[in-house]
C-alpha cells in the first residue's frame, strides 16, 4: 500500500505551516486569497517528485487558444475534473513546464474556487491550499450539513445568513478577477470523485450560473493522479495515499459559454423539470467522453 501524504511529507507540511498566513476562519472580508509564494515552492517539489515520466498536457493548442483569447479581453472559465488535492498544483506545474513563458503567465492568472474546508479544517491542509490563488465560498453541501447539525431554528438561520454573506462577497471577488484578466477555475462536481460513489462526479446545477457569467471555457480532464483517497478515512485529506503516477491534463477546444448554454437549452422539452441540472449533466457527459478518449491514447 502506498504511504499517506502525512507519512511521506509530514516534515514538509511542518515547514509549510511555518510559512502559512492564510485565515483560519472565512468571512466576507477574506474570501479572496492570493497565492503564498513561500508555500508554493514546497508544493512544486511535491508535484515534481510524483510526476511520472509521460505526464503531460494534451490539447496544448486548446490551452494556448484559450489563453490568447483571455489576453485579448475575453472572460475565461476552466471547468476541471476533480480527483485529488494535487489537481490544481499539477495543472499549474505542467502549464509552467510545457508552455514556456505563456504557461507561467497562464498559471499565475488562475484563481480557483475553493470551499471553506480547505482553510478551516486543518492547518497543514490550509498551508497546502494557500500555495494557489483562491476565491473561497461556502459550498451548498457544507450548508446542508451545517443546517442538519443545527441545534435550533435560530442557529440554522444564522448559518444561512453566514453562507449568503460569504458567497455574495465571493461573487464580487470573482467579478473583479474576471475584469482583471484572471482565469476562474471551478471543479463542477464540487468535491473529489470517490470510486463507487457516482454522485460525487455529478455536476452541481449551481455551476450553470458560471456559464452565464463568462465568455469562453475549456473542459480539462485528468487521467492519472499521484493521490488517491483513503476510503477508510475519506474526510482526512492527509490520509490520502501518494505515489508517482503518469498524469495527463487534456483541454477541450474553446467553448463559447453562453452559446453552448443557449443551444443546449433549446434541445430540452418545455416541461424539463430542471434545465440547469440538464445543462450540467450534458457538460459532465462531455468530460466522460474526453476522459475516455485520453485513456485510449495512454
Amino acid at each position: 500500500m502506498a504511504p499517506s501524504i502525512r507519512e511521506k511529507y509530514g516534515e514538509m507540511f511542518k515547514q509549510l505551516a511555518e510559512y502559512s498566513h492564510a485565515a483560519a476562519k472565512i468571512d466576507e472580508t477574506n474570501v479572496y486569497q492570493k497565492a503564498n509564494e513561500n508555500t508554493r515552492k514546497y508544493m512544486d517539489i511535491l508535484v515534481a517528485e510524483n510526476m511520472a515520466e509521460g505526464s503531460r498536457l494534451e490539447g496544448k493548442e486548446n490551452f494556448k487558444n484559450f489563453f490568447e483569447q483571455v489576453k485579448a479581453g475575453k472572460h475565461g472559465l476552466i471547468l476541471m475534473e476533480h480527483y485529488a488535492n494535487t489537481d490544481l498544483p499539477a495543472l499549474c506545474y505542467l502549464l509552467e513546464h510545457d508552455l514556456g513563458e505563456d504557461g507561467k503567465d497562464f498559471s499565475k492568472r488562475i484563481v480557483a474556487i475553493a470551499g471553506m474546508k480547505l482553510n478551516e479544517e486543518n492547518p497543514f491542509v490550509r498551508a497546502f491550499a494557500e500555495s494557489f490563488t483562491r476565491v473561497v465560498i461556502y459550498p451548498t453541501r457544507s450548508l446542508t450539513k451545517a443546517e442538519a447539525n443545527a441545534q435550533s431554528e435560530e442557529e440554522k438561520k444564522e448559518e444561512e445568513k453566514k453562507a449568503r454573506t460569504i458567497n455574495l462577497a465571493a461573487m464580487r471577488a470573482m467579478d473583479k478577477c474576471k475584469r482583471d484578466g484572471e482565469v476562474i477555475l471551478v471543479f463542477p462536481s464540487g468535491t473529489r470523485y470517490r470510486p463507487g460513489h457516482p454522485e460525487t462526479k455529478r455536476g452541481l446545477k449551481e455551476i450553470d450560473s458560471y456559464l452565464r457569467m463568462f465568455d469562453i471555457m475549456i473542459l480539462v480532464t485528468i487521467n492519472g493522479s499521484c493521490l488517491s483517497i483513503d476510503m477508510n478515512n475519506p474526510d482526512d485529506m492527509l490520509a490520502d495515499q501518494i505515489e508517482p503516477a503518469v498524469q495527463i491534463f487534456a483541454a477541450s477546444p474553446v467553448i463559447d459559454c453562453k452559446q453552448y448554454r443557449k443551444d443546449y437549452l433549446a434541445t430540452l422539452p418545455e416541461d424539463c423539470p430542471d434545465p440547469k441540472q440538464a445543462v450540467m449533466d450534458s457538460i459532465m457527459a462531455k468530460f466522460d467522453e474526453q476522459h475516455a478518449e485520453i485513456e485510449r491514447l495512454k
